[in-house]
């Protein structure tokens, strides 16, 4: 139903829901708990854009927002597992970053997934096992409030020369960016690419 919402962010509760004023019509999104970090620090006349997906039920309908549309494209897949859901979808999201968890689904990691709050064992190999090849070939975005009118953040100069090496050796992208991301300040562009290897 809204692609996206662009205004400015009247409220920010601790718990995720989160108030986007949109020409003086307020929109109740409920976000990660780390979106909801980074839009109550945003000032009063900060213009902001939320990508959001619209879940309707008999009962209810409710607006889940991102910050990025890769976290939205991942929050849609995460939802296509059984036993997860948009409220273990929006619980998994939480827990960790999208970049974290799309690594723990991609390298098998059921112990970094399970502490998302009721997400249990059987349902983390589940969405191994189903989006492992998905989330893979997903682009990566680092982290942040995407403000209108601003493009998506993304490596540049050694740090993508790095990434691109890295796929090139058989990694995946979001493989290379995770490892990249630990040590994208350490040098030029072989420095990045030694210190990644090692990583991995």
């Amino acid at each position: 139903m809204y692609a996206y919402l662009t205004g400015t962010v009247a409220e920010v509760s601790p718990d995720g829901n989160a108030v986007i004023d949109v020409n003086g019509i307020g929109y109740n999104v409920r976000v990660p708990l780390a979106a909801a970090g980074r839009l109550s620090a945003c000032d009063k006349e900060e213009r902001v854009k939320v990508y959001t997906h619209t879940y309707i039920r008999e009962d209810q309908m409710v607006l889940y927002g991102f910050l990025s549309k890769e976290d939205l494209e991942l929050f849609r897949m995460l939802i296509t597992v059984s036993g997860v859901g948009p409220k273990g979808g929006l619980s998994l999201l939480s827990a960790a970053s999208a970049e974290d968890l799309r690594f723990a689904i991609i390298t098998g990691d059921v112990k970094a997934i399970t502490r998302a709050p009721g997400i249990g064992k059987r349902t983390a190999e589940r969405m191994i096992l189903e989006l492992k090849g998905k989330v893979g070939e997903m682009p990566a975005a680092l982290p942040g409030v995407e403000m209108a009118g601003a493009e998506a953040s993304s490596f540049t100069g050694p740090a993508e020369e790095a990434v691109q090496a890295l796929t090139a050796l058989g990694y995946s992208r979001a493989e290379a960016v995770h490892a990249v991301k630990q040590c994208a300040d350490a040098g030029d562009t072989q420095q990045i690419l030694k210190s990644a290897l090692k990583y991995l």
